[in-house]
């Protein structure tokens, strides 16, 4: 067969614009296919003679091979392997080669659709646990690695490949330059001056002073992945903590940013994301605003299934007239008399609703209402119609 020849090169084509571990991975594609048509299709002597067939006939063979780690390869795997054997015919096409089939034999229907997990991060009990347990290790270079990986949210090929020069001073902080890495960019992220502190005793205990890495291991060599996952799960063992993966901690440093306020700009400028649609899979996890909306009207939900609220028993005559005289609310149009007892789900339903809309000539009605609910110590609707005067106080100034 003539395909590992042909395809050679195409691997020297995509070898120019992707990265090495790309090229492997294309590499691997297409030896699994060639693997294929060997063992499933011996009369297949060329690239031009793959048909359809095959490639449904590969799908199936695809699917029971067996993973690294696991019985049968995931639908990642699969999805790569497909996606990457498609363009391979999709570019030969495009090039003119003689051996393209006459039509590319295999659709974007063929790829499966993976499923898109929430990232996994440690809640902040588990990180603790794992910062105390990287700090108590006797080995300096694992809590170094820890803390700079939770606090910083560095891939963990980023942070292998950090130069000896990469901490900088800008202005009066210290910061830390990330070199072109995955997406191609490098940027620069605050570093807290205590981390600064840590690096510098590991180098000054550790490190050569002509060595080009920032954080190589204690004999001056390189890190690699493997070493930093083993450290890692070093102190989580020690923490009472399952298996983890390095991107963990980059998962655990953006998932603790956006439950705590800041920005997902700030978030995608600190984790590197060219686009917010990286960045959105961590919004997921913690939307404040349908968290607070929901809490918002817990209360009423809640009281649509409760028992209706009994009247005293003094309640009649001209009990009854004087309760309404000390609870009436103000409304836009007139006053709600209901006593305090009988809790109502619509109360301030019209202000709480995403279609109320209202203007400056009804500010003296708006600013009645606060007070006569700040009068009489109903805090949550004095809240609502202060929000609601603060926007207009604001559209106002624009």
């Amino acid at each position: 067969m003539s395909m590992p020849l042909r395809s050679g090169g195409n691997l020297k084509q995509v070898a120019c614009v992707l990265r090495p571990g790309s090229v492997s991975a294309t590499d691997l594609a297409l030896r699994s296919f060639t693997a294929f048509l060997l063992e499933c299709a011996p009369e297949v002597g060329s690239i031009a003679q793959v048909t359809r067939r095959h490639i449904e006939d590969f799908k199936p063979w695809l699917a029971k091979r067996p993973g690294r780690t696991a019985p049968r390869i995931g639908p990642a795997t699969t999805l790569q392997r497909l996606g990457t054997l498609r363009m391979f015919f999709v570019r030969i096409d495009e090039w003119d080669w003689p051996e393209a089939p006459a039509r590319v034999p295999i659709f974007l229907g063929d790829l499966p659709r993976i499923d898109h997990p929430l990232p996994k991060a440690l809640d902040d009990a588990a990180a603790a646990r794992l910062l105390r347990a990287a700090q108590a290790d006797r080995r300096m270079l694992v809590r170094v690695t820890i803390e700079v990986l939770l606090r910083t949210g560095l891939r963990v090929s980023e942070y292998i490949a950090l130069q000896a020069d990469a901490v900088v001073q800008i202005g009066a902080a210290p910061w830390l330059h990330v070199p072109v890495g995955k997406l191609h960019e490098d940027r620069y992220l605050p570093l807290h001056p205590d981390l600064v502190t840590l690096i510098q005793d590991y180098r000054a205990t550790f490190v050569d002073a002509e060595n080009s890495l920032l954080l190589p291991n204690e004999r001056g060599g390189p890190l690699d992945r493997h070493c930093v996952t083993r450290m890692i799960n070093r102190a989580g063992r020690a923490a009472g903590l399952p298996h983890m993966h390095p991107h963990q901690l980059r998962h655990t440093l953006a998932t603790q940013a956006i439950n705590r306020g800041m920005s997902l700009e700030a978030i995608a400028a600190m984790l590197g994301h060219r686009s917010l649609d990286m960045t959105l899979r961590y919004a997921k996890i913690a939307n404040r605003t349908v968290a607070e909306e929901y809490f918002a009207v817990t209360d009423k939900v809640d009281a649509l299934y409760g028992k209706p609220a009994a009247l005293p028993a003094d309640a009649i005559g001209p009990n009854m007239a004087k309760l309404r005289r000390e609870h009436h609310r103000h409304l836009g149009n007139g006053y709600c008399t209901r006593p305090p007892e009988l809790d109502c789900a619509f109360e301030s339903i019209c202000e709480n609703c995403t279609f109320f809309q209202t203007s400056i000539e009804f500010r003296p009605t708006l600013q009645a209402q606060h007070d006569d609910a700040a009068a009489k110590g109903q805090d949550h609707r004095a809240a609502l119609f202060n929000a609601v005067l603060n926007t207009l106080d604001d559209s106002e100034a624009s």
